[in-house]
């Protein structure tokens, strides 16, 4: 199981950025890694939000060897523990493929489950994931194009500051989660593997999709758009629709959502969007470790006052 958030590239990446402090842990057997456990720490706000907020993210999951055995896999969830303990509040894998063989292992090390949903979009089949979107969204799409929407797939400084502002709205308004700084989406237009996918009209940035791949899957980081902004005109399901034809046109194998929503959520608005792509519900879940139960339930109950507010 391996993935573009556990590369080489992306460590490199996190390391060079000089706004997330990333970690990597490994278990080898005979000279050959079995098991890495890579990520970053995020912090949010001043300095006393920045302390109760640190986070351990391992965008997803452990990149684990077919034969890895248990005792490896618990050995390698121990050193991350005891590495980031005094670094972070707690850690979070968030899994993009099935774990539930080594479920037994992570709980017995601390690392409770904690069921999340995803949608990954098959494109196997040259064009077939296309025809499985509902109709609605591929009228959406021409409706979009008819209308003077434009798919900017080079875009300059500028027009990915104006995503930046875009995605900053929705972050700040709606999802109500803090969001990387500007610097850091600037850095990544450099990089071989991401890809911007931003959405223009009338000579402005109205939204936009942040696509992260490798040679097998690529990855829905940040999407966004000014939807209901302008007459039939839908940013947010033309940038998923391009992200998704640049993926396959790259040859991968798979689009990943990067997440839907946990279960008994009730009526989960990004969950029904991404159900309209012809993609597949999949559940793989969480796992998490508190490193510092006080702070985490600080944490908790500051998170929850904030998205009431």
């Amino acid at each position: 199981m391996t993935n573009l958030f556990q590369s080489k590239a992306f460590y490199t990446f996190l390391k060079n950025s000089g706004i997330l402090e990333p970690f990597r842990y490994s278990v080898s057997r005979e000279g050959r890694e079995v098991g890495v456990i890579q990520g970053f720490i995020q912090r949010d706000g001043g300095s006393l939000k920045r302390f109760f907020s640190r986070r351990a993210i391992v965008n997803g999951g452990p990149a684990l060897a077919e034969d890895i055995t248990g005792e490896e896999l618990e050995a390698l969830l121990n050193q991350c523990k005891d590495g980031l303990k005094h670094k972070a509040v707690y850690i979070e894998t968030r899994n993009f493929a099935d774990y539930s063989r080594w479920r037994p292992v992570f709980e017995q090390a601390g690392f409770l489950y904690q069921p999340h949903y995803d949608y990954q979009v098959d494109l196997s089949v040259p064009d077939a994931w296309e025809e499985r979107m509902e109709s609605s969204r591929r009228r959406f799409v021409k409706s979009s194009l008819k209308q003077g929407a434009t798919v900017v797939d080079t875009p300059t400084k500028e027009e990915v500051t104006g995503f930046y502002g875009v995605l900053k709205d929705l972050y700040a308004n709606r999802i109500k989660k803090p969001l990387f700084p500007l610097s850091l989406f600037l850095q990544l237009q450099n990089e071989s593997f991401c890809k911007y996918l931003l959405i223009k009209y009338e000579n402005k940035i109205i939204g936009g999709m942040l696509c992260v791949f490798d040679e097998v899957v690529a990855f829905e980081w940040f999407v966004c758009g000014k939807d209901g902004c302008f007459p039939k005109i839908y940013p947010s399901t033309l940038a998923t629709w391009a992200a998704i034809r640049f993926a396959a046109d790259q040859g991968c194998k798979r689009f990943d959502m990067m997440g839907a929503g946990a279960p008994g959520d009730g009526g989960y608005g990004v969950r029904e969007f991404k159900a309209k792509f012809g993609g597949e519900l999949v559940e793989y879940g969480r796992f998490v470790h508190v490193c510092n139960k006080p702070l985490y339930a600080i944490g908790k109950a500051a998170v929850s006052m904030m998205k009431k507010i």
